[in-house]
């Protein structure tokens, strides 16, 4: 039961797809997704007719421009009711891929983040933001989605309130980190070699987030989901082209060495 509402731009003059989804939503948990938590460590007892709720947000954003990077962002809240205890946690996380690599504003975008995180714990922004590496990296591809940024699932310390406040910080630092990056690049030129890189590393968004993604997956495995708001966080236009390999010695070449080997911004 539940349900959520889904707001998506398509085809504007500077973001090419963009969409929001807000979702609550509660049921019974089906078996693939116990199964996926229990590889997590969830401890449940029962495997079946476990009742969840569950409550999140979250945002892709795919500019036109190939000077703009895409930036996704994923705030969530879990609970599963076992006949004798209440499980929750919180998840989410805020990450950036580029496309012609800005150094500046991948420093510009780090800072922000860990400048939320450091409101709460010093601790959070180094753990998150390697977790966030390895997260969002394509083993077959061996490389990266992007440049990262912070990610973390199954919080549930230090209490409640507290991991609540810290999500709350994340979100809030969504629109800092993000905003500076698009004015400052918005409206620089790009020539159609830009575009089909762009387009090509859209493509690994795509297998990424169908092979991969945690939250795409439970979406799927859930009966009665609505199938194009999981599914909203893909590109209006991707490709793939047979062993395609950068020209050496170009800015490409150099945002995929840094994609094939995760870099500390800060």
């Amino acid at each position: 039961g539940g349900g959520g509402v889904t707001c998506i731009l398509q085809d504007g003059h500077h973001f090419e797809k963009a969409g929001v989804n807000i979702s609550v939503v509660h049921g019974v948990l089906p078996k693939e997704a116990v199964a996926q938590m229990r590889e997590r460590g969830k401890q449940f007892k029962e495997a079946n007719n476990l009742p969840f709720f569950a409550a999140g947000v979250s945002c892709v954003i795919h500019p036109r421009n190939p000077n703009v990077p895409t930036i996704h962002f994923n705030y969530r809240y879990f609970e599963v009711n076992e006949s004798d205890k209440r499980v929750w946690w919180f998840g989410g996380g805020t990450d950036l891929t580029p496309y012609i690599l800005n150094e500046e504003d991948c420093k510009h975008f780090h800072k922000t983040l860990k400048d939320a995180c450091d409101k709460h714990n010093k601790e959070y922004y180094p753990k998150f933001k390697k977790w966030c590496d390895e997260y969002f990296f394509l083993p077959h591809r061996k490389e990266s989605r992007g440049v990262g940024g912070i990610f973390f699932d199954d919080m549930d310390y230090p209490s409640q309130e507290k991991a609540f406040s810290f999500v709350q910080s994340c979100a809030n630092a969504v629109l800092p980190s993000y905003i500076p990056i698009v004015e400052r690049n918005i409206n620089k030129g790009y020539d159609y070699s830009d575009r089909e890189w762009q387009l090509l590393r859209r493509g690994r968004y795509v297998e990424f987030n169908l092979v991969y993604d945690r939250g795409t997956k439970f979406g799927l495995f859930t009966p009665g989901a609505r199938y194009e708001s999981i599914l909203m966080s893909l590109p209006l236009l991707a490709k793939w082209q047979y062993c395609h390999t950068p020209e050496k010695g170009s800015k490409n070449e150099k945002l995929l060495d840094i994609l094939k080997n995760p870099r500390e911004w800060l």
